[in-house]
């Protein structure tokens, strides 16, 4: 590294001005110590060290740190006086230099002791320089072409140049960039690195001159089509008067016609004869204009005082349920109560019904057939993944393409005042910095306020009263409580295999085949292969999965009987195999084999029952118990608590004291890349480390849900008309239940729990005595 050689040079600060080597510049000195700078380096015949003041309003004092450190070593040409004491001097920038320090001359003005800097080339090869150079002048053009550039004689000699290190120096000096920009090219010693600076800083610049270009013709066109439509509404104007035409006073007029029709509340009435008013003193072509016109249509359309009368035979809508839905007997009957409740009190505030279940049971078809036994219209809101309460309060009226929101909009829709409005996926809302949805919910379902609902658009108070509200959700525990508090929750459970056979056979067959454009004919399925179908290629709580493995059929069927390989499809279950693929869920692929540390456990989720494998292997290690297959805290708390509680057991005391400190226990529930969270499983892992540390196999066909306490109690759970629906479909004979839901089991039906054996347990120790198989055990060993 070659080492740096100090010079002490007269000195000038420029104030918000970068001068770069390779380039000239004229400035015109006026500060008294610029002026003796100047002089005495003409005289003396010495170059001159520029450098550029971080602050531009540095006065005449300063230090070092006000100053950039990098700065110019130029030489002084052709002094030239002007009047008022200004002298005009010519700069020819030769090289950076770094100051060092600096002294104040009275005699000669600033000197600073400065070392000239070399430009480090080394990172660019010949290849890589070239390449670098073309860029930037491609750059260049342009920077021409958009403008940044003017100066034509100053670009053609830039093209000219050879040199990197010059030309970059050069554009530097001709582009319109910022002092600090200039400065931060200046004090950039590499080349390769002050090339790529300027290349973004040029890129930048032609962006930004692009956009105003973009920018300003916008507007030339805006403020031209401004014109032409002022012409032309003048025209118009004229014309509509020299025709006799009606204007904004007679639109007005036809207004406040439509107002005495509708005929709505008192308090409208006046809001909406002042919005007229308003309107018709506003010229035709205004903006307000056009925002009052749209305001008064949309609430002039509302059903003030239409409606349609409601149905009070019972007998009908029962008809129409079974007719639509086959089972569900107990939300039938809820139903039917509920609508005999509101026929004979006459209440308009009776609680909102909230039908919850999986996906795929029918609660969106039921609320539509509810509508369709009351005689009433029927509109749908969707609300999974609204989060702006705009979208159910609506928009102030001020703001462009302003409108009502969801709720006054679908009651405009359906054309009465007291529709049946289904909010589906009422547990699918959120919040966010707009507004939380479910709180702009609770008027819309309280009873108590909702009469005097305000949409912000209409500004005036809407009666939802008379409309009657039916929610659905997957998981009720997702909904907030105050809103949860407002609804009359209706469990709509799983189909068992027999319910899902028989909505096959009476609605999905049928609907398919006129989907399809198939007849009775032409397309036939088996009974058995309905089983099958039900049973081996679909696991699900609803029946969505089994009416597309129906329509997919369906669709086979089309294109054989077009194509004429067959004039019709029967299909049969061996016919399923051929048309379907192999079966996912065959019950052959099912392990019912009797394993060590292996239990079966049920699981709740939004879509129905599932089974849960829960594995414990017993590890050398330093002890501890380690828990994975994507756990919740809840779950893993459970299993904490059922180690626990498995070495308090007689069987496992025996064993040698520091046994399970140089053992570890090894927890995992397969399939992790799927949340697991719950107490439930809690019976079922106590037994899995139980049967692990005791080297005993569990019962292969044995399934089980409960929680466990601390004490080896087992506590009630949730979701068991689920579970042991999925106990039954993955073929388990025996399921253990907790003792305190015997009576949620008497309320299943005997379809549900017919082939396996239903054991109640209120302790572990009756899981662990009815779980491990009967056969020759070993404790571990150390």
């Amino acid at each position: 590294m070659r080492k740096k050689v100090y010079q002490t040079l007269p000195m000038i600060v420029f104030r918000d001005l970068v001068m770069m080597p390779e380039t000239s510049v004229h400035i015109d000195v006026k500060r008294e110590d610029s002026l003796k700078t100047i002089e005495y380096a003409m005289k003396e015949n010495l170059d001159v060290f520029v450098v550029t003041a971080k602050d531009a309003a540095l006065g005449d004092t300063f230090s070092r740190k006000d100053l950039y450190e990098i700065g110019t070593i130029v030489q002084a040409k052709q002094m030239l006086k002007l009047p008022k004491d200004v002298v005009r001097v010519m700069l020819l920038g030769q090289t950076r230099a770094k100051i060092k320090s600096v002294v104040e001359d009275p005699m000669t003005g600033h000197m600073a002791t400065v070392a000239a800097v070399e430009t480090q080339k080394d990172s660019l090869s010949d290849t890589q320089r070239r390449a670098y150079l073309k860029t930037v002048k491609d750059i260049l053009i342009q920077c021409e072409s958009n403008g940044i550039i003017t100066n034509e004689t100053v670009v053609n000699t830039l093209k000219k140049v050879r040199s990197l290190e010059t030309l970059v120096d050069l554009i530097a000096e001709a582009a319109p960039i910022t002092t600090a920009q200039k400065q931060k090219i200046l004090e950039t010693m590499d080349l390769k690195e002050r090339t790529e600076a300027l290349l973004e800083i040029l890129l930048n610049e032609i962006e930004i001159g692009q956009i105003r270009t973009e920018i300003v013709g916008k507007l030339r066109e805006c403020v031209n089509k401004n014109q032409r439509d002022y012409v032309l509404r003048e025209q118009m104007k004229v014309i509509r008067q020299e025709l006799g035409e009606e204007d904004s006073q007679d639109e007005g007029e036809q207004y406040l016609k439509r107002l005495e029709e509708v005929d709505p509340p008192i308090e409208v009435r006046e809001k909406i004869a002042k919005e007229i008013k308003k309107f018709q003193n506003l010229p035709y072509s205004s903006s307000e204009s056009a925002v009052l016109r749209n305001y008064i249509e949309t609430v002039l359309e509302y059903p003030w005082n239409k409606s349609t009368t409601e149905n009070s035979n019972l007998k009908d809508a029962m008809n129409q349920l079974e007719k639509d839905h086959y089972g569900l007997e107990k939300v039938k009957e809820r139903i039917i109560d509920y609508l005999a409740v509101r026929n004979l009190s006459g209440r308009k505030d009776a609680p909102i019904l909230c039908l919850v279940g999986p996906p795929g049971t029918g609660k969106t078809s039921i609320a539509h057939s509810i509508a369709t036994a009351l005689h009433k219209e029927y509109g749908r809101i969707a609300l999974g993944g609204v989060r702006d309460e705009a979208e159910i309060r609506g928009h102030r009226k001020t703001y462009i393409g302003a409108m009502p929101g969801r709720i006054v909009s679908a009651i405009t829709k359906t054309g009465v005042n007291n529709p049946l409005i289904l909010l589906d996926e009422i547990d699918k809302t959120s919040s966010d910095y707009k507004g939380d949805t479910s709180s702009a919910l609770l008027e819309v379902l309280d009873g108590e306020q909702n009469s005097h609902f305000v949409d912000h658009y209409f500004e005036v108070p809407v009666d939802l009263s008379s409309v009657l509200f039916i929610a659905t959700a997957n998981d009720a525990s997702t909904i907030p409580a105050p809103l949860r508090d407002r609804m009359e929750l209706i469990e709509v459970n799983s189909y068992t295999e027999n319910e899902k056979f028989h909505i096959a056979k009476l609605y999905l067959l049928p609907k398919q085949r006129a989907k399809n454009g198939l007849k009775s004919s032409q397309f036939k399925m088996t009974d058995g292969a309905v089983h099958k179908l039900i049973r081996d290629y679909t696991r699900e709580a609803g029946v969505r999965s089994l009416e597309r493995r129906i329509e997919r059929l369906m669709q086979k069927a089309a294109r054989g009987i077009l194509t004429e390989e067959y004039k019709m499809l029967r299909v049969t279950e061996k016919k399923l195999v051929e048309l379907l693929g192999v079966e996912p869920y065959s019950a052959e692929d099912r392990d019912h084999t009797d394993r060590v540390g292996v239990v079966t456990g049920l699981a709740w989720t939004k879509v129905g029952g599932d089974t849960l494998q829960i594995e414990v292997n017993i590890l050398n290690g330093k002890g501890g118990l380690v828990l994975t297959g994507n756990l919740g805290d809840v779950m893993k708390e459970s299993a904490q608590i059922a180690l626990s509680y498995v070495r308090t057991l007689p069987d496992i005391k025996k064993m040698p004291e520091n046994y399970f400190e140089k053992h570890q226990i090894h927890l995992h529930v397969p399939e992790g890349a799927t949340p697991k969270d719950g107490p439930s499983a809690g019976i079922t892992m106590a037994l899995a480390i139980y049967s692990a540390l005791v080297n005993r196999p569990v019962n292969g066909r044995l399934a089980m849900t409960g929680e466990i306490s601390l004490k080896g109690q087992v506590l009630p759970i949730g979701g068991l008309k689920e579970k042991l629906l999925a106990a039954k479909n993955a073929g388990m004979t025996k399921v253990f239940v907790p003792a305190k839901n015997q009576k949620n089991v008497n309320e299943l039906k005997a379809e549900i729990i017919e082939g396996m054996d239903i054991i109640y347990v209120s302790d572990m120790r009756e899981v662990i005595a009815g779980g491990i198989v009967k056969r020759g055990f070993a404790l571990k060993q150390k």
